[in-house]
């Protein structure tokens, strides 16, 4: 670790290489999961999904971890996308981690379905019975966790899962990732937890490399707590620990 530090209630570590950011990440939630399963004999678990999260699945999956007690969850789907798609996030978790783990149940967010109304509630009725001990997340360029961009996060949602417009910035992100061919091809739409359920976890592990998100990590630590940076609100959360590499916090104070 070459810095670490804490803004308010958020913990920030500071890691010379993305490689490095992961395991330690890596290390913090296996304890997390360990720590439940002794208490409880179960852990829920939420999972993010795109190139940020490389290097924490990577080292997450070697850890020793009874995966056979662990319920898990994702943070976001993108509405009418196939799970055969390239950019399909029950793929990428399938491909990346969870078909080596095999966990106790997977709850798959799918946004290719007629009656969205009733997955989004079935979804929402899981994570009611599931309370989870730690959620796994990244921060968007424009500041967004999860798919709450600035134009529909709430601090405060009644909702704990919700179908969201996304913005453009966002759908830029998405495509400069390399996940779609053209601009065009980005949903505009997607089914993703809300900030209320976000915050409701025990425990938040945010990992972000990159030196294309250190403006939306200086906003999130040092900008006004507001849906402006929906990333703002981690500052609020009394456990959750951000992950940096020196990229990602090349414009850290």
């Amino acid at each position: 670790m070459e810095k670490s530090f804490q803004i308010e209630n958020l913990a920030v570590e500071i890691y010379k290489e993305p490689k490095d950011m992961g395991a330690a990440a890596a290390d913090y939630v296996t304890g997390k999961l360990q720590a439940a399963i002794s208490e409880k004999g179960a852990a829920n678990l939420i999972l993010a999904t795109g190139a940020s999260q490389f290097s924490f699945l990577e080292a997450l999956q070697k850890k020793k971890i009874d995966w056979k007690k662990i319920t898990v969850f994702h943070l976001d789907e993108y509405k009418g996308l196939s799970e055969t798609h390239p950019a399909s996030f029950r793929k990428y978790l399938k491909e990346r981690i969870l078909n080596s783990v095999v966990p106790k149940k997977i709850y798959f967010l799918n946004g290719d379905v007629e009656d969205l109304e009733s997955e989004l509630r079935s979804y929402e009725e899981a994570l009611k019975f599931h309370p989870i001990d730690i959620a796994c997340i990244g921060i968007g360029e424009n500041g967004h966790i999860a798919f709450n961009d600035p134009a529909v996060a709430d601090f405060k949602d009644p909702k704990l899962v919700k179908l969201v417009e996304l913005d453009e910035a966002c759908r830029n992100q998405q495509l400069g990732e390399g996940w779609f061919p053209s601009f065009d091809d980005v949903p505009k739409e997607a089914l993703t937890l809300t900030i209320t359920a976000i915050l409701s976890c025990k425990a938040i592990s945010c990992v972000v490399p990159d030196e294309r998100k250190a403006q939306a990590v200086y906003n999130t630590l040092y900008g006004e707590i507001s849906t402006t940076c929906p990333a703002s609100i981690l500052r609020t959360h009394k456990e959750t620990v951000l992950f940096l590499d020196k990229a990602s916090a090349s414009k850290v104070k």
